[in-house]
């Protein structure tokens, strides 16, 4: 989180610096004989004001007392989504000389919504996704691609969602998926390579390189068009669905050729080891194993001499406790000051969304807190949607919504209670699983939404456009967890898994996130969504991800497909010259006609 925070003021700093040395005439010192130009622009923002037309971007062309006026006159300053008017909050909430307080406290909420972000996915969308999973009894290749992919990318693909719910953020949604993509595929695979060298899987590895490029060449089609229909939408969703597809059929014969091999060399010996870890199937299996021997013997080392039964009250305190004084022992200063950060967010999680883990013998069953779980689900299900705009809907003009939801849960509630044990879970217990599901991805839409909104604040207060903060802050703040996770993943020595990872997450992320947020915006509008470019930049930023991608096609097979340091190093340095060029290309020093 350390790392976020000083990425964001990275970029928050060059954002200032744009706003402190701009060249526009409104922002410089008053001096004699520009009384006329005053007046006149007084006159031109009564007219304004007047037509109620204009758009939301020219409020720093007011003056400080003016802006607050502007904001809540323009119709397109009103945000449709999200729960906070930031906008309104940026120049209404303090006076106009503490503007830059307010604003740096929209920077801290904007780190607590990442937080909300990452915990969520990690601690409750990804657990319940893998209790699905394993209750359709799917395969690891087929829950990796689906429904682990989606879990992994569940703060992407919600974040682009809520960006091109409006034409205005859409160009935040592209830098972000883009932005992303980039970040993974130097800066995560470059890290992969320098901690552990390995030789790469040849054939994964090409599979996943050659459909995120053809991703990435159709979505710098749709950009270059600035128009997608319904067909063409359809058509790069079936994308991903054919790229798990080919995911399954590669597993389908790679077990084939495993079964054929150890049935020829069964008399002889046991087959060679470089052909078992060829795919990053047989590494997944053992790091399951692992990681399951190494929670049977933590929980058996504290596991009491003599049987205790717990009181209701007590398992749900027990319950609603986030932190383990086991690990608060072991762990460093660091992270027991980020847990105390992150605890009132976790608390409030778990009293709202349940969790279904199959790898414990109770499958995480808690009676009071399911119950409890029971009232609050559903509540936060209705407020939080659509920022609670169907959760104060009034039934004939009269009782609310969420007062019926409350009483259901009360009901369902006490029917859950009271034909159940604490020890024993019920044989529908896997349905807490959907609703702990269902529960995540809403309050990460919710986020998203809110994550969105506030950048677009900061976009206009500071001057950037919305493809540079989805590049920069959105898509750090999403990758950043999957980066640190990576890595751990390649220490422990599981590389091959580690980059599968890398390539996999951000096709699913690309595919869904720009098919979806497409998808429904033209459910809403009932016609075709239209892309408007914000100029060099988004040329620039789908170039740089291409050429990474080729890049990497060309070299990784002439270096006979072993990652090593030189390699890592390399993607580093790229990243760090796009990032230069982009901004350097935000801030008007380099232009298209000059690349």
């Amino acid at each position: 989180m350390s790392l976020r925070v000083m990425l964001s003021v990275l970029v928050l700093g060059a954002g200032y610096l744009q706003l402190i040395c701009g060249s526009n005439p409104n922002l410089s010192l008053k001096q004699p004989g520009l009384a006329s130009a005053g007046g006149s622009l007084n006159a031109s923002l009564n007219s304004m004001l007047e037509n109620n037309n204009d758009e939301c971007d020219i409020v720093m062309n007011q003056t400080a007392a003016e802006r607050c006026a502007f904001v809540r006159s323009t119709e397109d300053c009103k945000m449709q989504d999200g729960f906070i008017n930031y906008l309104d909050v940026a120049f209404c909430l303090l006076p106009p000389n503490l503007a830059m307080l307010t604003i740096s406290l929209c920077v801290v909420w904007l780190f607590f919504l990442f937080v909300i972000l990452g915990l969520t996915a990690s601690k409750f969308f990804c657990p319940n996704l893998s209790a699905i999973s394993c209750s359709l009894h799917l395969t690891h290749n087929v829950a990796g691609v689906t429904f682990l992919a989606l879990g992994n990318g569940a703060p992407d693909i919600f974040s682009a969602m809520a960006a091109f719910s409006r034409p205005h953020t859409a160009g935040m949604a592209v830098g972000a998926l883009f932005g992303a993509g980039i970040f993974v595929s130097t800066v995560v695979a470059g890290s992969i390579a320098l901690v552990k060298p390995f030789a790469v899987a040849s054939r994964p590895f090409l599979r996943d390189v050659i459909f995120y490029m053809v991703a990435v060449f159709w979505t710098f089609v749709m950009l270059y068009r600035g128009t997608t229909t319904l067909g063409e939408t359809l058509g790069y969703l079936g994308l991903y669905v054919v790229y798990v597809l080919m995911v399954i059929i590669s597993a389908y014969i790679y077990k084939r050729q495993k079964y054929s091999v150890n049935a020829s060399v069964q008399s002889v010996g046991p087959a060679p080891a470089e052909f078992h870890s060829s795919e990053s199937l047989s590494e997944e299996e053992v790091t399951r194993l692992n990681a399951a021997n190494l929670q049977h013997d933590y929980e058996s080392e504290y596991r009491p001499l003599l049987p205790y039964c717990e009181s209701t009250f007590q398992i749900l305190l027990s319950s609603l406790n986030p932190v383990d004084h086991r690990q608060w022992r072991r762990k460093p200063w660091t992270w027991r000051a980020l847990k105390i950060l992150k605890t009132p967010v976790e608390l409030l999680l778990l009293l709202c969304v349940p969790v279904v883990d199959p790898d414990k013998d109770d499958k995480n069953w808690r009676r009071p807190l399911n119950c409890l779980q029971m009232v609050t689900a559903p509540l936060v299900c209705v407020l939080a949607f659509q920022s609670g705009s169907y959760g104060m809907y009034l039934i004939r003009g009269e009782f609310p919504v969420w007062v019926l939801t409350l009483l259901l849960g009360f009901f369902l509630s006490a029917i859950v209670f009271f034909s159940t044990t604490n020890d024993n879970p019920p044989k529908y217990h896997s349905l807490f699983a959907v609703l702990g599901f269902v529960v995540s991805a809403v309050l990460i839409s919710a986020a998203a939404s809110e994550v969105v909104s506030l950048l677009h604040m900061l976009g206009v207060v500071l001057r950037l456009s919305n493809t540079v903060l989805g590049l920069t802050l959105l898509a750090w703040g999403n990758s950043i967890g999957d980066c640190f996770s990576d890595i751990t993943i390649a220490r422990q020595g599981y590389p091959r898994m580690a980059i599968s990872a890398c390539f996999g997450g951000i096709i699913f992320n690309m595919l869904f996130g720009v098919g979806l947020g497409c998808l429904v915006q033209m459910v809403k509008t009932h016609s075709n969504v239209q892309f408007v470019s914000e100029g060099s930049l988004t040329w620039t930023l789908a170039a740089s991800l291409g050429l990474s991608l080729v890049v990497s096609f060309i070299t990784v097979p002439l270096c006979r497909f072993h990652l090593g340091r030189p390699y890592g190093i390399f993607l580093l340095v790229f990243y760090a010259l796009f990032l230069l060029i982009a901004l350097l290309t935000e801030f008007g020093i380099i232009h298209y006609s000059e690349l």
